[in-house]
């Protein structure tokens, strides 16, 4: 687990503003939901076998006996909430949320064990139109962040439980004349959970799945129909994708449509958002048949991305704009008058004010440590005049003396991009 600091957080929020724009603009609400949930929320939605519920939650009993677990996911605790307060029947609902996950993996790059997610989910609509607009919309927000031509869609579809078990029979049928040569997790993973045995990364499983049976040979026409019916509008829309057969979701609840965002900017793990639909896992928490969507993505994993290929913006920064300096107790006061008149008068503006005494050179250092653009001088003639200095901290430019009823509109001028 790690701390995200100052100098790090406006990345985040420069993330989290243009994620909420891109949502907004498409009339998603945001919900919270709460970091701890009840253990059993996460073993029937999620799956008793899988490596998320076997060993990978943070698992606790309270002072009253009763087992909770630190979130490692947020749909299932998005689908208790919305249930619970009657946000789902008869009703359409287009939710989004953010916040801190846990799990208890092996850390690596741009993973962590309380790590950030952006969730989306969409109840209450069956067709392929929803599933196409999580997916323009994605591709909108990648164009918004720089990260077009460095994303890739990878879509399938994995059809309806009947059509999985049946699938599932004849994958784990073939693979055991193989178990000795499959790497160790695909060996556990022949009892528990097969369709994941299709993710692995191990090049000798690969090959032994070059001639496996394949998921679309036991699919449903309802779930072709749906799949082709999602290609053709993504065709219409422009957004591009590759069809993977072998793509599954490590989760129990998913149906249908399974897809994944990657990137090969970050090495091996490139998938920086991932989802498909599940419209049996309403139902499977207590609820009425509900068909629903949605995507989570990470948010370390785009941090990272977006300063490995160094499409931070100048602007996020996090530092000053302007730097208030006084010599003199008069000055601090009037320094901190024509502070609040700056921050007035120039919305948006950035403005330290200079406290806790010192020389005009500890000041000035302190000035330009800040990030500011400019700092503004304040002594006691300047107080007797009713004037100030404009000091240029980021170019070469002379420092100009100018009177303090005009400095909002002059450093407001000065502010204006090149």
């Amino acid at each position: 687990m790690n701390d995200i600091l100052p100098d790090q957080t406006p990345l985040w929020q420069y993330l989290e503003d243009t994620v909420r724009q891109v949502l907004s603009a498409y009339g998603y609400q945001e919900i919270r939901m709460p970091a701890v949930e009840q253990t059993e929320l996460f073993k029937r939605s999620i799956g008793e076998v899988t490596d998320i519920v076997e060993k990978e939650m943070y698992t606790f009993s309270d002072r009253n006996g009763d087992s909770l677990t630190l979130r490692p996911e947020g749909t299932a605790g998005c689908v208790r909430a919305a249930e619970e307060h009657g946000l789902l029947f008869n009703q359409t609902r287009r939710l989004w949320y953010t916040g801190a996950m846990f799990r208890h993996e092996r850390p690596q790059k741009g993973r962590y064990r309380q790590f950030h997610q952006i969730g989306v989910e969409c109840f209450g609509m069956t067709g392929p139109d929803i599933d196409a607009e999580l997916l323009i919309m994605t591709a909108r927000l990648w164009k918004a962040l720089g990260l077009t031509e460095h994303t890739r869609l990878e879509l399938n579809t994995i059809g309806t439980p009947a059509a999985r078990r049946q699938f599932r029979e004849a994958l784990v049928a073939y693979l055991s004349d193989y178990r000795s040569e499959l790497d160790g997790d695909s060996q556990r993973r022949l009892e528990s959970n097969p369709l994941r045995i299709l993710d692995s990364k191990n090049p000798d499983t690969q090959k032994i799945l070059d001639n496996a049976p394949r998921l679309d040979d036991f699919l449903d026409d309802e779930s072709r129909e749906h799949f082709e019916g999602l290609a053709q509008l993504l065709d219409a829309a422009g957004v591009a994708y590759t069809v993977n057969p072998r793509l599954v979701r490590g989760l129990d609840y998913y149906g249908r449509t399974v897809f994944e965002w990657i990137t090969d900017s970050l090495g091996a793990q490139g998938t920086i958002c991932a989802g498909g639909r599940y419209d049996g896992l309403v139902e499977q928490l207590g609820g009425k048949p509900t068909p629903a969507v949605g995507f989570a993505m990470g948010m370390e994993r785009l941090i990272l991305l977006l300063e490995t290929l160094q499409l931070v913006p100048d602007h996020v920064d996090g530092g000053a704009d302007v730097y208030v300096t006084a010599m003199g107790e008069g000055a601090m006061i009037t320094a901190f008058g024509l502070s609040e008149r700056l921050r007035n008068e120039l919305p948006g503006c950035r403005v330290v004010t200079h406290c806790g005494g010192g020389s005009f050179k500890s000041q000035m250092k302190k000035a330009d440590r800040s990030g500011a653009r400019f700092a503004v001088i304040l002594g006691e003639n300047e107080v007797r005049s009713g004037m100030a200095a404009i000091k240029p901290l980021r170019s070469d430019e002379q420092q100009q003396e100018v009177s303090q009823a005009e400095l909002p509109v002059i450093l407001s001028r000065l502010l204006e991009p090149a």
